[in-house]
């Protein structure tokens, strides 16, 4: 791929900097004017440097970059059924000479695609829809609208390319199968009481044609959880993508053991009957600050009303996560936190779409939408930098040269090696637990001492580009079956303190103990002993490590029982 960099850039730059204007995060800012068939990529020093023009069809609402500079936008395509706002049905693929790559129609009378998408780290891609439900099946799920004859509730499609014009839908969610109500009893989704259950959506809360307009999308690759937000119903939803898609219409299974019912929403209590404020006021794009970044983990949206009905803001929060995969609530009340957490504005007003995006040195960039300002803010809140569209532009990216120069290596798989987890050569790795990075699980190789769910992020050759695996359940008593025929035993088990070890293993040069906690701790190291006491330790359930002359360790589950 040819250098993007333009001598007249790198000299604005120089200018910039010297001027003292060297804060701003380096990168080129990705936007598309809706209904164009135009995308820019602009420097740092406001100097388009990339242009791809005469796409085939118009920008309906985002764009985004894949590694290797592949552009990905939502285009618009007319439906005689469904409209308004982020319109779309279709999504193309360019590469960065501007071929077409994919052109996938997801658009007909029953269903349509809408605002925004989201490219996943296998290839494949995330995508909002409308489905259209009759007045009749708007009555079967309890719904009281009578005046509505039809009603387009909200569903998620992951399609992977299969072809030019074609694709597969690997996994779909759909709203309709997560409703509740509490005026028909004879329904299966009847329910006394909408506050206790905010897992699922009240069917006549708000009920209009274009009931949720969800307009954002974004994933978590880590927790395997996908955000959504919704514009008429002020708030963001947070769904499992571990699911099947059957599980997906169920209330079990996944990470989280919920199905795809929601794991965590937060904005607007009164959609679930619940007390508290509503802080969201026509909300887009919510997404996860990635790790790597100040305030990791927090989830942060566009709040067009936020601080009032002409002042926008980007409001950001922790959620409760919990280590299971589940977020933690208690039974009657809102899902914390009660408000925000950090809230910036100041940069002005856009009555609608808008999209922000945050960055390693704690600035971050704002996409005023209907006005086509792009602002950088920096810590403070402060713009420092400008972009100004010709039109209404809906989002705005940015990327390092790194990542458009250089194409995203293979999704890395987690492989079982003996007692070891591991996965392909790569420059730099990352392991996590449950949703949690191990600290010092840096290696090609991990060794697990708990039963659950791993993920590895692996860094392409050049240092660009992170691709995370898919979650890989790894259990402990499966290693432990394996590991029967090597004869070693632990005895008594349980037991009140004392445990000898039966290696069946004649004068082995070392013999090497180690005794993990059920967190993973560990809370006992000894060498040359074929007795182990831990009297001293609490009751429970505790892994014990036995590597005998440097070979790989047996796991044993010894339980703890005074």
């Amino acid at each position: 791929m040819k250098k993007i960099f333009t001598q007249t850039s790198i000299l604005f730059a120089l200018i910039f900097s010297l001027n003292g204007i060297a804060q701003q995060w380096d990168g080129l800012t990705l936007y598309s004017v809706q209904n164009s068939t135009t995308a820019r990529l602009v420097d740092t020093a406001n100097v388009t440097v990339k242009t791809w023009t005469g796409l085939t069809t118009g920008t309906a609402y985002s764009p985004y970059l894949m590694p290797g500079g592949i552009l990905v936008r939502s285009v618009k395509l007319t439906n005689s059924t469904f409209s308004g706002g982020g319109s779309a049905g279709g999504l193309q693929k360019h590469d960065y000479n501007g071929t077409l790559l994919w052109n996938y129609t997801h658009s007909s009378s029953t269903y349509y695609t809408h605002h925004d998408h989201c490219p996943l780290p296998n290839g494949n891609v995330l995508m909002i829809a409308y489905e259209l439900k009759t007045q009749a099946e708007l009555a079967a799920a309890g719904g009281t609208n009578a005046t509505l004859t039809t009603i387009w509730p909200e569903k998620i499609i992951e399609v992977q390319p299969t072809g030019l014009t074609t694709g597969n839908i690997v996994w779909e969610w759909h709203v309709w199968d997560h409703l509740v109500q509490n005026v028909n009893s004879a329904n299966a989704n009847y329910q006394t009481s909408i506050v206790n259950h905010p897992e699922l959506l009240n069917i006549n809360y708000l009920s209009t044609k274009d009931w949720m307009h969800m307009n954002g999308i974004d994933y978590n690759p880590i927790l395997d959880q996908i955000v959504v937000s919704s514009h008429n119903l002020n708030e963001w939803y947070v769904i499992d993508h571990s699911t099947t898609t059957a599980q997906a219409a169920s209330h079990s299974g996944g990470n989280a053991g919920k199905g795809g019912d929601f794991l965590f929403r937060w904005g607007n209590p009164a959609a679930y009957q619940a007390a508290g404020a509503k802080i969201l006021k026509v909300t887009h794009d919510a997404h996860w600050i990635p790790e790597g970044h100040p305030n990791a983990g927090r989830l942060v949206g566009f709040n067009n009303q936020g601080v009032s009905s002409s002042v926008s803001s980007v409001d950001q929060i922790m959620p409760p996560l919990m280590s299971d995969y589940t977020y933690s609530i208690t039974s009657g009340l809102a899902f914390e936190p009660s408000t925000y957490l950090q809230r910036n504005s100041g940069f002005g007003y856009t009555s609608n779409m808008g999209n922000s995006e945050q960055y390693p040195n704690g600035n971050q960039l704002v996409c005023m939408a209907t006005s086509g300002k792009i602002y950088e803010l920096n810590p403070a809140g402060t713009p420092i930098f400008t972009i100004t569209a010709t039109g209404s532009t809906s989002q705005a990216h940015r990327y390092s040269t790194c990542y458009i120069n250089n194409a995203a290596p293979t999704q890395p798989t987690v492989t079982p090696s003996g007692s070891d987890l591991t996965t392909a050569t790569a420059s730099t790795y990352q392991w996590y637990y449950n949703g949690t990075l191990i600290t010092g699980g840096t290696s090609q190789t991990y060794t697990p001492t708990l039963s659950g769910i791993y993920v590895v992020r692996t860094t392409d050759a050049n240092g660009c580009v992170y691709v995370y695996s898919a979650g890989y359940v790894h259990s402990i008593t499966t290693a432990l079956e394996e590991m029967q025929g090597k004869n070693i035993s632990v005895y008594p088990n349980p037991s009140s303190g004392i445990f000898d070890l039966n290696l069946n293993y004649q004068n082995p040069e070392k013999l090497k103990v180690i005794i993990y906690d059920a967190f993973g701790k560990v809370v006992y190291e000894v060498e040359n002993h074929w007795r182990i006491d831990l009297s001293e330790f609490g009751n429970g359930i505790y892994i014990m490590s036995i590597t005998l002359d440097h070979k790989k360790p047996v796991y044993k589950k010894v339980v703890l029982a005074k």
